[in-house]
């Protein structure tokens, strides 16, 4: 069985993972898929924490693992560069900040091969990157439909699915020969971006829900969770400067609900107020039943203000990023 499978080169882009390389790694060696069919090619981008020396440790242990260094830094830069190394057949992108059930690769090439599809992915069941109850909330936003609207790989789905785009995505190597390879202006939705192009050509992307991800979020308190979906926002717009317009329509509307707010503040105090509080009734509808579900009341307090993080955070982010290209153009 094993002449009969290709070979698949994973690349694995990363930068000051220290905390989760280790992880992410041992879960890829536990890999059912056979190692003589196999090659991990890890992309550092200058890190600046012991992520290098992480790595060039399971170098030396394990002859399937290689280190390569991205001095660009940013995740599509790293991509590009392995995909260049790569000799397998089939390449995945596999995020540093996760961690893989043993039979992933070979469900993501089983499907791949049998769908007939450009690019498959799985779901992410997105895990607290820490012990605390707020690291807890950040989690269940994520992965709930009010935190991520129609995000299929956020949310899961029932059934094989037709999608947009799906969460880091394994392809075959040939279709960067036809679609070109990742575009490095898109720091943070080289993926969705990618995918645009593969849709544009006439391919499919295909989403699997017994593919399953284990993600754990960067963002560990409210802070830190506002600003990552503010730049996340900034990125749903400012790619418009370079004539990337086909985000989908759920990326769009924390701008719209942000713009909302703003012109019914400036002009009309009573909407102002209409859709703060029908936002908060909707908020506080799905945190009781987060409440139920996790059998503690405090999330029905405390979901509310990390949905507006999530929210407000991204919208005003897109609406920065719109601002952003005017301020950039005026140089």
């Amino acid at each position: 069985m094993s002449k009969s499978l290709p070979f698949v080169s994973v690349i694995v882009p990363c930068r000051n993972e220290e905390r989760f390389i280790s992880k992410c790694l041992d879960s890829i060696i536990n890999q059912n898929y056979p190692k003589e069919k196999l090659e991990v090619l890890v992309v550092d981008g200058m890190s600046e924490d012991k992520t290098r020396e992480i790595i060039k440790d399971y170098e030396r242990k394990y002859s399937f693992i290689r280190f390569l260094m991205n001095q660009k830094k940013v995740t599509p830069a790293g991509m590009n560069i392995g995909i260049k190394q790569a000799r397998g057949e089939i390449v995945i992108k596999m995020d540093a900040h996760s961690v893989y059930p043993k039979d992933y690769i070979f469900k993501c090439v089983k499907h791949l091969i049998d769908s007939g599809a450009d690019n498959v992915g799985g779901v992410l069941r997105t895990i607290p990157s820490k012990n605390t109850f707020f690291s807890k909330a950040i989690a269940i936003s994520l992965s709930h439909f009010f935190g991520s609207a129609t995000s299929y790989f956020r949310i899961g789905a029932k059934k094989p699915l037709e999608v947009d785009t799906v969460a880091f995505g394994c392809y075959w190597k040939k279709m960067f020969e036809k679609i070109g390879l990742y575009n490095e202006k898109m720091a943070k939705i080289e993926d969705f971006e990618l995918n645009w192009r593969i849709r544009k050509q006439g391919g499919r992307i295909m989403l699997f829900p017994d593919i399953v991800i284990y993600y754990y979020p960067s963002s560990e308190n409210l802070r830190d969770f506002f600003w990552h979906n503010f730049t996340d926002g900034i990125w749903s717009t400012y790619p418009m400067k370079f004539g990337f317009f086909s985000l989908s329509f759920r990326h769009l509307v924390p701008l719209f609900f942000v713009l909302a707010i703003i012109f019914s503040l400036l002009f009309n105090l009573y909407l102002f107020i209409f859709i703060i509080f029908s936002y908060f009734i909707i908020s506080f509808y799905f945190s009781l039943e987060i409440a139920r579900k996790e059998k503690n009341i405090k999330f029905f307090f405390i979901m509310p203000v990390v949905f507006f993080c999530r929210h407000f955070g991204y919208g005003f982010g897109s609406l920065w990023g719109i601002i952003k290209i005017f301020l950039d153009n005026g140089r």
